[in-house]
C-alpha cells in the first residue's frame, strides 16, 4: 500500500512539473502576442493543459487530441497561425509514443489530427501562410516527437528486458549449484549401497557361518546371533540413507568414489569370506574404458550382495564374456530349497530392488543392457557393456519392473518398485528418473517437442521478440519520415508554385494601362491569378459587374505581401489598385 502511494505522489508530482513548464511556455506566447484575449488565448488554454497533462497518463491519444484543438484555434487566427501551443502537442505526442506499445492506433490519431488541422484550413479558406504552417509544421511536432517516444520506450524496454534476463542467469545459476549438490549427494549414495552395503552383507554372511559352529557355547551362538542382527539393521539403515540421499539422482556415468580392486580381487575377496562362487572368463580380456570397467565391477558387486543376501550358502556362479565389441557379465545363483535353513542375514525386504534399480541405470547409461529376473538353474543378472562408454541419454529410460529377488523361487517377486508418472512413450519412470539433469551440451531451457523438434529457451524467445520490437521500431522511424514527405512535399511544392506563379513585379503593375484590352496586357501578366487572397481583399468596394483577379507583388513565401487587384469589363481592364498586406 505504501508503495502504490509513493508512486501515485510521484506520478502526480512528475505531471505537475510538466504542466508548469507546458504554462509557462503559454504565459509567453500569451504575453508576447500583445493584444491577445486574457479569456481565450491563456484562460482556456491552461485549463485544456491541466485536463491534457494527468490524462496523458491513462489515455494518451485523447490528451494529444485536446491539445491539438488549440492549435486549431490558432489557425483560425487572423494575425498568425503560430502559437506556444505547439510545444505542448510536441510534448504530449512525445507521451504518447512513450506510454502506448502498438502504433496502430497513435498513428490514427496523428492522421485525425493533421485531417483536421487541413480541414480547418480549407473552411476558413485560410492564407497560403497558415496552408503552410498546416502542413509542415503541425504535423512535424505529431509526428517526430512520437518517433522520439517510441524509441525512449524501445531503449527502456531493452534495459527492463536485459535485467529480467540478468535475474534469470542468476536464478539459473542457483539452480544449476543446486543441481551439482544434488549430484554429489546421488555418488555418495550410490558409493554407499555399493561398497558399504557390500562389505556389510560378507560380514553378516561370515557371522552366520560361525554361528553353525559346533564349538560354540549357546552363548556365543546367541551373541552371533544379536550380531547378525545388528549387521542387519546396519544394512537397513544403510539403504534408509541411500534413499534420502538419492532424491533426485545425478548424472552418474560411472564416475564416483575410486575404485581400487579388479573384479577378479572382488571374487577373490569374496570367496575368502566364505562365498560359495566360481567364475570363469572367456576371450581375450580387450582394453576397457574407466567407467566401463567400473560398471562392471558394480555389477558383479551389486548381484554378490544380493545373493548372499537373499540366498545364503547357495552356489553362485559367474561368467564374463569378451566378444569384439562388447562385453557379457552373467551372475546366477542358485535357489535355496523350501526346507532350507532360514537365515537373518537376509535382512527386511523392505529395500528390494533399489539397488537394481541403480544398477540399471548406471549400466544405461553406459550404454548398455541390463537383465534381470529368475531363470534355469536360478536368479540370473545379466549386463551387456560395450567395450567404449556412450553418452546415453537417461531421459525416459524405463526403470526395471518388479523383478524377483536373488535367491527366490521363480515367479514369487519382491516388492514392486515405486512408479512415477509415465514417460511421454507410455512406459512408467522411477522417481528417480524425474529429476535428471539435461546433457550438459544443451541449453538449460532448451528442449525437444515430441516430434523432434528443437525449442527455444525462453531467453533467446524473449530476446527473439525484443530484437523484432526494435526492428520494427527503426524501420518505422525510417518509413514514418518517408511517407510524410511524399505526402507533405509535393503539397508544399505545389503551393509555393502556385504563390511563384501568380507574382506581378511592380514594374509590370505600373504598365498596366486602364482600358486596354486583355489580349494586349497578356504579355505584361503572369500566368494565373492568386487564389487565395484574404477577405478583407475580397470585400474591398469594386465596379459593379466587373470581374476582379488578385496578383501577389513579391516573392516572399513566408510573409504576407501587398496584392494588386485587377478589375476587368468583359476583357477591358476596368480599374486597378493595391490591397496593402494585413500585418499584426
Amino acid at each position: 500500500m505504501l508503495n502504490t502511494r509513493t508512486t501515485a505522489a510521484g506520478s502526480a508530482l512528475r505531471d505537475a512539473a510538466l504542466w508548469t513548464g507546458l504554462a509557462a511556455a503559454t504565459g509567453y506566447g500569451f504575453r508576447d502576442a500583445g493584444s491577445a484575449s486574457p479569456t481565450l488565448d491563456l484562460v482556456l488554454p491552461l485549463v485544456v493543459l491541466a485536463v491534457a497533462v494527468p490524462w496523458s497518463r491513462r489515455r494518451p491519444g485523447a490528451a494529444v487530441v485536446l491539445v491539438n484543438g488549440l492549435c486549431v484555434l490558432g489557425l483560425a487566427d487572423a494575425s498568425t497561425p503560430g502559437n506556444a501551443h505547439v510545444l505542448s502537442l510536441a510534448a504530449l505526442s512525445c507521451l504518447l509514443g512513450a506510454r502506448v506499445a502498438g502504433a496502430r492506433r497513435p498513428l490514427l490519431v496523428l492522421a485525425g489530427c493533421a485531417a483536421l488541422d487541413l480541414a480547418t484550413c480549407a473552411v476558413l479558406r485560410a492564407q497560403p501562410v497558415w496552408w503552410f504552417y498546416a502542413l509542415t509544421v503541425l504535423p512535424a511536432a505529431l509526428l517526430l516527437p512520437w518517433l522520439a517516444g517510441r524509441h525512449w520506450r524501445g531503449r527502456r524496454q531493452l534495459v527492463r528486458e536485459g535485467w529480467r534476463l540478468a535475474r534469470g542467469l542468476e536464478e539459473r545459476q542457483h539452480l544449476v549449484a543446486e543441481r551439482a549438490r544434488l549430484t554429489e549427494r546421488a555418488e555418495i549414495a550410490a558409493d554407499m549401497h555399493d561398497s558399504l552395503g557390500h562389505a556389510l552383507s560378507l560380514v553378516a554372511l561370515r557371522a552366520g557361518a560361525l554361528e553353525l559352529s559346533p564349538d560354540l557355547t549357546d552363548r556365543d551362538r546367541a551373541d552371533l546371533a544379536d550380531l547378525r542382527g545388528t549387521i542387519a539393521d546396519a544394512v537397513e539403515q544403510v539403504r534408509e540413507t541411500v534413499a534420502v540421499l538419492r532424491d533426485p539422482p545425478g548424472g552418474d556415468t560411472g564416475a564416483g568414489l575410486p575404485v581400487n580392486e579388479t573384479v577378479d580381487d572382488l571374487l577373490a575377496r569374496a570367496v575368502a569370506s566364505g562365498v560359495p562362487v566360481r567364475w570363469e572368463r572367456r576371450g581375450a580380456s580387450p582394453p576397457l574404458s574407466c567407467p566401463v570397467e567400473r560398471g562392471m565391477y558394480r555389477v558383479v558387486q551389486e548381484a554378490l550382495t544380493n545373493a548372499t543376501k537373499h540366498a545364503p550358502d547357495c552356489s553362485i556362479s559367474v561368467r564374463i564374456t569378451h566378444e569384439p565389441d562388447r562385453t557379457r557379465v552373467s551372475v546366477v545363483n542358485a535357489v535355496p530349497s523350501a526346507g532350507g535353513p532360514a537365515h537373518a542375514g537376509a535382512g527386511p525386504a523392505s529395500g528390494a530392488g533399489r539397488g537394481l534399480t541403480g544398477l540399471q541405470e548406471r549400466v544405461t547409461v553406459l550404454g548398455g543392457s541390463l537383465r534381470t529376473g529368475p531363470g534355469s538353474g536360478g536368479f540370473h543378472v545379466t549386463a551387456v557393456l560395450p567395450h567404449r562408454a556412450t553418452t546415453a541419454s537417461r531421459t525416459g529410460t524405463p526403470a526395471p519392473g518388479p523383478v524377483a529377488a536373488p535367491g527366490r523361487p521363480a515367479g514369487v517377486q519382491g516388492p514392486a518398485s515405486p512408479k512415477g508418472p509415465a514417460s511421454p512413450t507410455g512406459t512408467a519412470r522411477h522417481p528417480d528418473d524425474l529429476g535428471t539433469a539435461p546433457d550438459p551440451g544443451t541449453a538449460p531451457d532448451s528442449g525437444r517437442t515430441a516430434s523432434g523438434e528443437a525449442v527455444l529457451p525462453e531467453s533467446a524467445e524473449r530476446l527473439a521478440s525484443v530484437r523484432s520490437d526494435a526492428r520494427r521500431r527503426s524501420a518505422l522511424a525510417f518509413v514514418a519520415p518517408v511517407v510524410a514527405a511524399v505526402f507533405f512535399v509535393p503539397s508544399a511544392a505545389y503551393l509555393a508554385w502556385q504563390l511563384t506563379t501568380s507574382v506581378l513585379p511592380p514594374s509590370r503593375f505600373d504598365e498596366l494601362t486602364i482600358g486596354r484590352p486583355r489580349t494586349e496586357l497578356a504579355p505584361l501578366l503572369p500566368a494565373r491569378a492568386y487564389p487565395y487572397p484574404s477577405d478583407h481583399a475580397r470585400s474591398a468596394p469594386r465596379p459593379p459587374g466587373a470581374r476582379c483577379e488578385f496578383y501577389r507583388s513579391g516573392r516572399d513565401l513566408l510573409d504576407e505581401v501587398d496584392l494588386y487587384r485587377l478589375c476587368w469589363s468583359g476583357d477591358t481592364l476596368l480599374t486597378k489598385d493595391t490591397v496593402p498586406a494585413v500585418r499584426p
